[in-house]
Protein backbone atom coordinates (compact mmCIF):
# COMPACT_ATOMS: atom_id res chain seq x y z
CA UNK A 1 0.00 0.00 0.00
CA UNK A 2 1.45 3.28 -1.26
CA UNK A 3 2.22 5.93 1.81
CA UNK A 4 -0.79 8.30 -0.05
CA UNK A 5 -3.49 5.41 -0.49
CA UNK A 6 -3.12 4.99 3.50
CA UNK A 7 -3.51 8.51 4.93
CA UNK A 8 -6.31 8.90 6.75
CA UNK A 9 -6.76 12.79 5.58
CA UNK A 10 -7.30 15.21 2.38
CA UNK A 11 -6.01 18.11 0.82
CA UNK A 12 -8.34 21.29 1.12
CA UNK A 13 -8.77 20.94 -3.05
CA UNK A 14 -9.98 17.41 -2.42
CA UNK A 15 -12.82 18.57 0.13
CA UNK A 16 -13.68 21.06 -2.02
CA UNK A 17 -13.84 19.03 -5.45
CA UNK A 18 -16.15 16.22 -2.87
CA UNK A 19 -18.44 19.33 -2.08
CA UNK A 20 -17.49 19.57 1.92
CA UNK A 21 -19.06 23.23 2.90
CA UNK A 22 -15.99 24.68 5.44
CA UNK A 23 -16.70 26.83 8.11
CA UNK A 24 -15.10 30.20 5.91
CA UNK A 25 -17.82 29.26 3.01
CA UNK A 26 -20.64 28.55 4.88
CA UNK A 27 -19.90 31.99 7.14
CA UNK A 28 -19.33 34.39 4.40
CA UNK A 29 -20.84 32.74 1.30
CA UNK A 30 -24.09 31.43 2.97
CA UNK A 31 -24.60 32.76 5.92
CA UNK A 32 -23.65 36.48 5.64
CA UNK A 33 -25.13 36.80 2.28
CA UNK A 34 -28.58 35.53 3.00
CA UNK A 35 -29.15 36.23 6.73
CA UNK A 36 -29.93 39.54 7.49
CA UNK A 37 -28.55 40.58 10.75
CA UNK A 38 -31.39 42.77 11.87
CA UNK A 39 -33.13 39.00 11.78
CA UNK A 40 -30.42 37.23 14.00
CA UNK A 41 -33.00 37.54 17.21
CA UNK A 42 -35.63 35.54 15.59
CA UNK A 43 -33.45 32.64 16.42
CA UNK A 44 -31.34 33.65 19.01
CA UNK A 45 -34.13 34.57 21.50
CA UNK A 46 -36.00 31.56 21.93
CA UNK A 47 -39.03 33.06 23.52
CA UNK A 48 -39.07 35.21 20.17
CA UNK A 49 -39.02 32.21 17.95
CA UNK A 50 -41.95 30.13 19.93
CA UNK A 51 -43.78 33.77 19.46
CA UNK A 52 -43.33 33.71 16.04
CA UNK A 53 -44.42 29.77 15.44
CA UNK A 54 -47.22 30.54 17.95
CA UNK A 55 -48.37 33.56 15.61
CA UNK A 56 -48.09 30.93 12.44
CA UNK A 57 -49.58 27.60 14.30
CA UNK A 58 -46.27 25.91 13.65
CA UNK A 59 -46.26 23.33 16.49
CA UNK A 60 -43.91 23.59 19.71
CA UNK A 61 -43.49 22.20 23.34
CA UNK A 62 -46.07 24.49 25.90
CA UNK A 63 -44.58 27.01 27.92
CA UNK A 64 -45.51 27.13 31.42
CA UNK A 65 -43.83 29.99 32.77
CA UNK A 66 -40.72 32.79 32.09
CA UNK A 67 -38.64 34.05 34.90
CA UNK A 68 -37.44 37.30 33.62
CA UNK A 69 -35.45 38.78 36.70
CA UNK A 70 -33.54 37.21 39.96
CA UNK A 71 -36.14 37.86 42.61
CA UNK A 72 -38.82 35.52 40.45
CA UNK A 73 -36.14 32.34 40.96
CA UNK A 74 -37.89 32.11 44.51
CA UNK A 75 -41.40 32.09 43.14
CA UNK A 76 -40.12 29.38 41.04
CA UNK A 77 -42.17 26.72 43.02
CA UNK A 78 -45.40 28.09 42.78
CA UNK A 79 -44.61 28.19 38.86
CA UNK A 80 -44.22 24.36 38.89
CA UNK A 81 -47.40 23.47 41.29
CA UNK A 82 -49.04 20.66 40.22
CA UNK A 83 -46.10 19.33 37.51
CA UNK A 84 -44.08 16.30 37.85
CA UNK A 85 -41.77 17.11 34.26
CA UNK A 86 -40.29 19.94 32.90
CA UNK A 87 -37.45 21.66 31.29
CA UNK A 88 -35.62 24.31 31.93
CA UNK A 89 -33.89 26.09 29.54
CA UNK A 90 -32.31 29.92 28.46
CA UNK A 91 -33.74 31.94 26.27
CA UNK A 92 -30.70 32.81 24.47
CA UNK A 93 -28.51 30.04 25.34
CA UNK A 94 -26.86 27.71 22.44
CA UNK A 95 -25.75 23.98 21.50
CA UNK A 96 -28.17 22.76 24.44
CA UNK A 97 -26.11 24.44 27.25
CA UNK A 98 -27.90 25.49 30.51
CA UNK A 99 -30.83 23.06 29.90
CA UNK A 100 -31.74 20.73 32.70
CA UNK A 101 -34.28 17.95 32.21
CA UNK A 102 -36.74 17.32 35.55
CA UNK A 103 -38.53 14.05 34.51
CA UNK A 104 -39.65 13.52 38.08
CA UNK A 105 -39.85 14.37 41.42
CA UNK A 106 -39.14 12.56 44.81
CA UNK A 107 -40.26 14.55 47.39
CA UNK A 108 -38.63 18.37 47.57
CA UNK A 109 -35.72 16.98 45.05
CA UNK A 110 -36.00 16.85 41.21
CA UNK A 111 -34.95 13.87 39.55
CA UNK A 112 -33.51 13.85 35.63
CA UNK A 113 -34.02 11.39 32.92
CA UNK A 114 -30.78 9.68 33.75
CA UNK A 115 -31.85 9.31 37.24
CA UNK A 116 -29.36 12.24 39.13
CA UNK A 117 -31.23 13.81 42.01
CA UNK A 118 -31.14 17.86 42.13
CA UNK A 119 -32.19 19.53 45.46
CA UNK A 120 -33.85 22.66 45.17
CA UNK A 121 -30.83 24.11 46.29
CA UNK A 122 -29.20 22.74 43.08
CA UNK A 123 -31.62 24.12 40.73
CA UNK A 124 -32.31 27.31 42.56
CA UNK A 125 -28.94 28.26 41.56
CA UNK A 126 -28.77 26.73 38.00
CA UNK A 127 -31.88 28.86 37.25
CA UNK A 128 -30.19 32.45 39.05
CA UNK A 129 -26.78 31.45 36.27
CA UNK A 130 -29.41 31.17 33.26
CA UNK A 131 -30.51 34.96 34.41
CA UNK A 132 -27.42 36.28 35.36
CA UNK A 133 -26.34 35.31 31.44
CA UNK A 134 -23.71 32.35 31.79
CA UNK A 135 -25.41 30.44 29.16
CA UNK A 136 -26.75 33.34 26.95
CA UNK A 137 -24.75 34.62 23.85
CA UNK A 138 -22.24 37.16 24.83
CA UNK A 139 -22.57 36.97 28.33
CA UNK A 140 -25.82 38.78 28.31
CA UNK A 141 -28.11 39.01 31.39
CA UNK A 142 -31.01 36.34 30.30
CA UNK A 143 -34.53 34.59 30.88
CA UNK A 144 -35.61 31.82 32.16
CA UNK A 145 -37.92 29.47 29.67
CA UNK A 146 -40.19 26.51 31.55
CA UNK A 147 -41.61 24.69 29.14
CA UNK A 148 -43.43 21.10 28.76
CA UNK A 149 -40.89 17.83 28.39
CA UNK A 150 -40.92 15.80 25.37
CA UNK A 151 -41.78 12.81 25.63
CA UNK A 152 -40.28 10.56 22.71
CA UNK A 153 -41.99 9.02 20.04
CA UNK A 154 -42.30 5.02 20.40
CA UNK A 155 -40.51 4.75 17.21
CA UNK A 156 -37.50 6.01 18.51
CA UNK A 157 -37.35 4.88 22.14
CA UNK A 158 -34.71 1.52 21.10
CA UNK A 159 -32.25 4.09 19.70
CA UNK A 160 -33.03 6.75 23.23
CA UNK A 161 -30.70 6.49 26.04
CA UNK A 162 -31.33 9.05 28.67
CA UNK A 163 -32.78 11.82 26.76
CA UNK A 164 -34.77 12.69 23.56
CA UNK A 165 -33.64 12.71 19.97
CA UNK A 166 -34.14 15.46 17.95
CA UNK A 167 -33.85 15.97 14.30
CA UNK A 168 -32.36 18.84 12.32
CA UNK A 169 -33.45 20.11 8.99
CA UNK A 170 -31.08 22.91 6.99
CA UNK A 171 -33.26 24.88 4.77
CA UNK A 172 -31.33 27.02 1.64
CA UNK A 173 -33.74 29.55 0.16
CA UNK A 174 -36.95 28.53 1.88
CA UNK A 175 -35.63 24.77 0.08
CA UNK A 176 -34.80 21.61 2.68
CA UNK A 177 -31.41 20.52 1.68
CA UNK A 178 -30.18 18.14 4.12
CA UNK A 179 -31.29 16.55 7.58
CA UNK A 180 -30.44 14.18 10.51
CA UNK A 181 -31.59 12.56 13.80
CA UNK A 182 -29.18 12.97 16.69
CA UNK A 183 -29.40 9.92 18.87
CA UNK A 184 -28.46 10.18 22.87
CA UNK A 185 -25.91 7.55 24.17
CA UNK A 186 -24.73 7.03 28.15
CA UNK A 187 -21.75 8.27 26.85
CA UNK A 188 -23.59 11.66 25.78
CA UNK A 189 -25.23 11.81 29.17
CA UNK A 190 -28.89 11.71 27.76
CA UNK A 191 -27.93 15.04 25.08
CA UNK A 192 -28.47 14.80 22.02
CA UNK A 193 -24.98 16.48 21.34
CA UNK A 194 -23.06 15.29 19.17
CA UNK A 195 -19.82 16.78 20.48
CA UNK A 196 -20.35 14.46 23.90
CA UNK A 197 -20.89 11.41 22.59
CA UNK A 198 -24.25 11.08 20.74
CA UNK A 199 -24.95 9.57 17.39
CA UNK A 200 -25.83 11.18 13.84
CA UNK A 201 -27.75 9.12 11.59
CA UNK A 202 -28.69 10.95 7.88
CA UNK A 203 -32.09 11.23 6.63
CA UNK A 204 -33.57 10.53 3.03
CA UNK A 205 -35.38 13.98 2.52
CA UNK A 206 -38.25 12.00 0.27
CA UNK A 207 -38.99 9.39 2.72
CA UNK A 208 -37.70 10.37 5.86
CA UNK A 209 -36.32 7.01 6.19
CA UNK A 210 -32.48 7.41 8.24
CA UNK A 211 -29.26 5.72 6.65
CA UNK A 212 -25.87 5.41 8.03
CA UNK A 213 -24.58 6.16 11.50
CA UNK A 214 -21.50 8.15 13.06
CA UNK A 215 -20.16 8.61 16.51
CA UNK A 216 -17.34 10.66 17.43
CA UNK A 217 -16.85 10.63 13.31
CA UNK A 218 -16.44 6.97 13.51
CA UNK A 219 -19.13 5.22 11.23
CA UNK A 220 -21.47 2.60 13.00
CA UNK A 221 -24.24 0.51 11.97
CA UNK A 222 -25.74 -0.06 15.86
CA UNK A 223 -26.76 1.79 18.63
CA UNK A 224 -23.96 1.12 21.67
CA UNK A 225 -26.16 1.23 23.97
CA UNK A 226 -29.20 -0.68 22.94
CA UNK A 227 -27.99 -2.51 20.12
CA UNK A 228 -30.59 -1.72 17.78
CA UNK A 229 -29.60 -0.59 13.87
CA UNK A 230 -29.68 2.88 13.63
CA UNK A 231 -30.38 2.98 9.52
CA UNK A 232 -33.67 1.94 8.29
CA UNK A 233 -35.60 4.34 10.90
CA UNK A 234 -38.90 5.97 9.66
CA UNK A 235 -38.98 9.36 11.87
CA UNK A 236 -42.52 9.55 12.63
CA UNK A 237 -44.59 12.16 10.91
CA UNK A 238 -41.94 13.43 8.44
CA UNK A 239 -44.16 15.02 5.74
CA UNK A 240 -45.37 17.97 8.25
CA UNK A 241 -42.09 17.69 10.06
CA UNK A 242 -40.19 19.37 7.01
CA UNK A 243 -43.83 21.15 6.01
CA UNK A 244 -43.39 22.99 9.46
CA UNK A 245 -39.87 23.74 8.49
CA UNK A 246 -40.26 24.81 4.96
CA UNK A 247 -43.36 27.36 6.87
CA UNK A 248 -41.08 28.91 9.67
CA UNK A 249 -37.69 29.37 7.14
CA UNK A 250 -40.17 31.70 5.74
CA UNK A 251 -41.29 33.29 8.60
CA UNK A 252 -38.12 34.07 9.89
CA UNK A 253 -36.78 35.41 6.21
CA UNK A 254 -33.18 33.75 6.67
CA UNK A 255 -31.84 32.09 3.81
CA UNK A 256 -29.69 29.59 5.27
CA UNK A 257 -31.13 28.10 8.49
CA UNK A 258 -31.12 24.83 10.73
CA UNK A 259 -34.28 24.69 12.58
CA UNK A 260 -34.34 21.51 15.08
CA UNK A 261 -37.46 19.06 16.45
CA UNK A 262 -38.47 16.97 18.69
CA UNK A 263 -41.25 14.00 17.83
CA UNK A 264 -43.71 14.07 21.04
CA UNK A 265 -45.57 10.90 21.55
CA UNK A 266 -48.58 12.58 21.07
CA UNK A 267 -48.28 15.96 19.36
CA UNK A 268 -46.01 14.77 16.62
CA UNK A 269 -42.91 16.41 15.54
CA UNK A 270 -42.67 20.20 17.07
CA UNK A 271 -39.86 23.28 16.56
CA UNK A 272 -37.33 23.09 19.11
CA UNK A 273 -35.36 25.93 18.06
CA UNK A 274 -33.77 27.84 15.21
CA UNK A 275 -30.41 28.24 13.97
CA UNK A 276 -28.54 30.70 12.15
CA UNK A 277 -25.21 29.70 11.75
CA UNK A 278 -25.77 25.48 11.61
CA UNK A 279 -23.09 23.43 12.37
CA UNK A 280 -21.63 20.85 9.31
CA UNK A 281 -21.25 18.06 11.40
CA UNK A 282 -24.66 17.13 9.24
CA UNK A 283 -21.78 16.48 6.45
CA UNK A 284 -20.49 13.82 8.28
CA UNK A 285 -23.63 12.06 8.90
CA UNK A 286 -24.60 12.30 5.56
CA UNK A 287 -20.77 11.08 4.75
CA UNK A 288 -21.01 13.58 1.37
CA UNK A 289 -20.38 17.37 1.10
CA UNK A 290 -23.78 19.68 1.18
CA UNK A 291 -22.92 22.29 -1.26
CA UNK A 292 -23.78 20.32 -4.41
CA UNK A 293 -26.94 20.54 -3.04
CA UNK A 294 -26.42 24.21 -1.65
CA UNK A 295 -25.52 24.87 -5.72
CA UNK A 296 -28.68 22.83 -7.33
CA UNK A 297 -31.28 24.97 -5.14
CA UNK A 298 -29.46 28.27 -6.36
CA UNK A 299 -30.26 27.37 -9.74
CA UNK A 300 -33.30 27.21 -9.57
CA UNK A 301 -36.21 29.20 -10.27
CA UNK A 302 -37.45 28.61 -6.07
CA UNK A 303 -41.21 29.23 -5.91
CA UNK A 304 -42.98 29.86 -2.61
CA UNK A 305 -45.65 27.12 -3.08
CA UNK A 306 -44.84 24.15 -1.36
CA UNK A 307 -45.24 22.14 -4.32
CA UNK A 308 -42.92 23.07 -6.27
CA UNK A 309 -40.51 22.47 -3.67
CA UNK A 310 -41.63 19.24 -2.73
CA UNK A 311 -40.83 18.39 -6.17
CA UNK A 312 -37.00 20.03 -5.59
CA UNK A 313 -36.58 18.08 -2.09
CA UNK A 314 -37.28 14.75 -4.15
CA UNK A 315 -34.19 15.70 -6.64
CA UNK A 316 -32.17 16.69 -3.85
CA UNK A 317 -32.79 13.42 -2.43
CA UNK A 318 -31.72 11.76 -5.07
CA UNK A 319 -28.41 13.55 -4.47
CA UNK A 320 -27.95 11.61 -1.76
CA UNK A 321 -28.39 8.45 -3.16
Amino acid sequence: MSRESSRSWAWPSELRNAGILGINRRNLEFIAENNPRLFYPRVDNKLLTKQICEDNKIPIPSTYAVLRSQGEVYKFPGYIKGLTDFVVKPASGAAGRGIIVVAARSGEDFKTPSGKLLTWSDLRYHLSTIISGLYSLGGRPDEVIVEQRIISHHALVKVTVGGTPDIRVILYQGVPVMAMVRLPTNESGGRANLHQGAIAAAIDLSSGVTFGGVCKNRKISWHPDTGEPIAGLLIPGWKNLLTAAMKLGDVLEMGYVGIDFVIDANDGPVVLEANARPGLAIQVAHGQGITKRLEFVEQQDVDRRLEDRWNLIDELAKMGM
